[in-house]
């Protein structure tokens, strides 16, 4: 045969000596075999009993204390293992080396799994719990990278142990002691506090993954501190430029009292913070309807109502200001650029839903306030939230146009497609990012400069 692995072995030299011809034949007779045996039996007997003689002896004391006094200076090194050569040769880790040095080889295994990837979860898990190992901006863009990739591990409610982290840590939301919510909490009742207790008891009603986890009263506490927050914000604003104005443009502090227009000038701050969410049209707002359902996901994902209001607090005051001001100018840019973004991502779709007088303003103002968290199942809100918040919640307006691609044959071949944005379907998360990340590319570069601003 010519593929014998025979033929590929290693040839051994030939041997030196002359071997006998009678060793080289076997036995065929059992004369032979005897023989071959009896041989056998006397050179292990004369093996046994062939001692050595006295000057042997001797000789051999002589280097067995020439040997011992050597031993100190040099380390015994063990005899090599000899192989027939049809035994594998031994390994590094099986062999027995002197002082311990096998345990160099077992400190090298973990190096040589390191240089494995790892299971994603497990390094977002390890990020979290260790912080960067590297550069910042390296590993947030790696982090990003996970949480749209791979996801955050999460239960069928929709609960993972480290949402609420990765949250913080996207938003950059600061460490604020405990202490801090509770003193909020104890100032009682906040300027606006009617209208969130007018608004609290409806939200996500029908939602029992949400109403299983978090209380009313959880809700009128948080959002009555984000009151406070809000309106204390607001109070200092106005505080500093009314300074101003009195010391560079309206004279004296001490004569203001006199002069009606001074009082104009100053406006009315008495009002909005006794109204909430009736703040003018610029100035920050301390309340608007719709925060609550904001709010909701924060309560749900979070572990205690201080690491909620941290993330609530940041989002509303760093990401989306315009929304909770008393006009919600925000929102209604948000609006306008849903029907820009759709009229480019599906045109067909546009035109028709424009024939039937059907604008964002009409069917998307929920789903662009509350950045989709009023449409169901809350898990797919988190799981939405979670893109969102690593590549900005102003692709909230994409998302909302995504969900419009998805109804687009049913919209379509509807004669009247009011009835059917009257409420969105259930949320698919993953297909929604899907969409929204493919029609980003068509975005031209100025209208995405408007989405990222239009929350400002």
């Amino acid at each position: 045969m010519t593929n014998s692995p025979i033929k590929h072995a290693p040839h051994l030299p030939p041997s030196t000596t002359a071997t006998p011809d009678h060793q080289l034949r076997s036995p065929k007779s059992n004369r032979g075999l005897r023989k071959l045996q009896s041989a056998h039996q006397l050179s292990a007997n004369y093996a046994a009993s062939n001692t050595p003689s006295l000057i042997s002896q001797q000789r051999q004391q002589q280097q067995r204390n020439t040997s011992s006094s050597h031993h100190a200076q040099a380390p015994q090194i063990p005899p090599l293992p000899t192989f027939s050569s049809h035994h594998r040769t031994r390994s590094n880790s099986d062999a027995i080396l002197p002082n311990g040095a096998n345990n160099t080889t077992a400190s090298r295994r973990p190096a040589a799994a390191r240089k494995n990837p790892a299971n994603p979860r497990e390094e977002l898990e390890a990020m979290i719990r260790q912080g960067p190992q590297g550069e910042l901006q390296t590993e947030l863009a790696r982090l990003r990278h996970l949480v749209l990739c791979e996801g955050l591990l999460a239960d069928s409610d929709g609960m993972s142990q480290l949402r609420i982290y990765v949250w913080l840590i996207l938003l950059n939301a600061p460490a604020m002691p405990t202490e801090s919510y509770l003193d909020l909490i104890r100032r009682g009742a906040s300027p606006a506090y009617s209208k969130i207790r007018n608004d609290t008891f409806r939200t996500l009603a029908t939602n029992p993954l949400f109403k299983r986890r978090v209380s009313e009263a959880s809700l009128i506490r948080l959002l009555n501190a984000i009151a406070w927050k809000l309106h204390d914000a607001k109070t200092e604003k106005l505080g500093d430029a009314t300074k101003i104005n009195a010391a560079t443009e309206l004279g004296s502090p001490e004569l203001q009292h006199a002069s009606p227009v001074v009082k104009h000038a100053q406006g009315p701050p008495t009002a909005t913070a006794t109204d909430g969410s009736e703040a003018g049209g610029t100035e920050p707002g301390v309340y608007v309807q719709g925060m609550n359902v904001l709010c909701a996901p924060f309560l749900y994902a979070a572990r205690s109502e201080a690491e909620a209001f941290v993330a609530f607090h940041v989002f509303v005051t760093r990401e989306c200001p315009g929304y909770v001001r008393g006009a919600m100018d925000g929102v209604h840019k948000g609006l306008a650029l849903v029907d820009k973004c759709l009229a480019i991502v599906d045109p067909k779709l546009s035109t028709y839903l424009q024939s039937k007088h059907m604008k964002a303003e009409l069917y998307a103002f929920a789903s662009v306030l509350t950045m989709c968290a009023c449409t169901p199942p809350l898990p797919e809100v988190l799981q939405l939230w979670d893109f969102l918040f690593a590549y900005g919640p102003h692709l909230n307006i994409l998302c909302i146009c995504a969900q419009l691609v998805m109804m687009r044959e049913t919209l379509l071949t509807s004669p009247s497609p009011t009835k059917l944005l009257r409420s969105f379907p259930p949320l698919q998360a993953k297909l929604i990012i899907e969409i929204t990340v493919s029609n980003l590319r068509k975005i031209p570069a100025d209208l995405y400069e408007e989405l990222v601003h239009h929350a400002e």
